[in-house]
């Protein structure tokens, strides 16, 4: 069977890096309106007869597409901010809690993570779930970020010659922080701390944690059981083993790249009273059109991992 697929705003980054993915699978059929892709009526039409739609569109827009939709059969995945903390929706990290893929499977509805948020719930919401970190704790995410993340202005904008790198969301308002917060099971705002780098894709999440200020002050094996623990079994979701990040003199954030997986570290001395938790992931793969595809694959019964790596 052969299911048909609508790319709205295929032309953008996300779009073009899904559409990439998708053009070769003998299983789909892109519809694709190329130049009438403005025209308000042929869109209507893609968005109510394809069997699935992927919106990669900004928030306004993203909240119109889904209102154009009268067909209740189709399927929705939205790339946007819009619904990813509406109750409505089903938050598409697959591997982030037990049954996540299940709920994706079984919903027409599904907003796709952000690429800071999965990295970060990656590492926290199963600390979280298992009572290791307080619902309540003050937590900071320090992240970096290739500048493919901030869409055709800022890659035009580093590729002419920008700052090597650039803290922003200086504000502490990001668009993230509710996201991250209310996925992760968090009842304060997380301090988020993003910045971008001078290098196209790629990226790495950071959490860190004074051990001392948790309950029970767990060591660093602790941390790492339980992500384990949380991620046995996930096709995409790796927990690096102890000795192995041990081992390493630095990380970079390209090391991912081209990939749909997500690779997570514990960083500490196994006897001192802090850790360090990073993720490593593509922005553009598990942080974006990776995991689309990936909740597209549940929602129509297929292979989860089929056209990714």
């Amino acid at each position: 069977m052969t299911h048909t697929i609508f790319i709205d705003g295929e032309a953008g980054t996300t779009g073009l890096e899904i559409r990439e993915r998708l053009e070769t699978r003998r299983d789909l059929q892109l519809m694709l309106l190329g130049d009438r892709r403005r025209d308000v009526a042929a869109r209507r039409e893609a968005l109510n007869t394809a069997d699935a739609v992927i919106l990669c569109l900004p928030d306004d827009a993203a909240r119109e597409a889904v209102d154009m939709v009268e067909n209740p059969a189709v399927r929705i995945i939205d790339a946007s901010t819009a619904y990813r903390v509406d109750p409505d929706w089903t938050y598409g990290f697959a591997e982030m809690a037990p049954g996540q893929g299940e709920r994706i499977a079984r919903s027409t509805r599904v907003s796709n993570p952000g690429c800071y948020p999965t990295g970060f719930l990656g590492l926290i919401a199963p600390l979280v779930r298992a009572g290791i970190v307080p619902a309540d704790l003050p937590v900071t995410v320090n992240a970096v970020s290739g500048y493919s993340g901030g869409g055709k202005a800022m890659i035009a904008e580093f590729e002419g010659g920008a700052d090597p790198f650039r803290a922003y969301g200086l504000s502490l308002k990001h668009k993230h922080v509710p996201e991250m917060t209310q996925q992760a099971g968090l009842t304060r705002p997380v301090l988020f701390a993003p910045a971008v780098g001078n290098y196209r894709q790629g990226m790495l999440v950071e959490v860190p944690l004074h051990l001392s200020a948790l309950p029970g002050s767990p060591s660093i094996e602790v941390l790492h059981g339980a992500l384990v623990e949380a991620y046995a079994g996930a096709r995409f979701v790796e927990v690096a083993e102890l000795e192995a990040t041990e081992a390493l003199g630095g990380l970079t954030p390209e090391g991912l790249n081209g990939t749909n997986r997500l690779r997570l570290h514990v960083f500490g001395d196994r006897s001192g009273e802090q850790a360090r938790l990073v993720a490593l992931l593509d922005n553009l793969g598990k942080g974006a059109s990776g995991a689309a595809v990936q909740n597209l694959n549940l929602m129509l019964g297929l292979d989860e991992g089929e056209g990714l790596r």
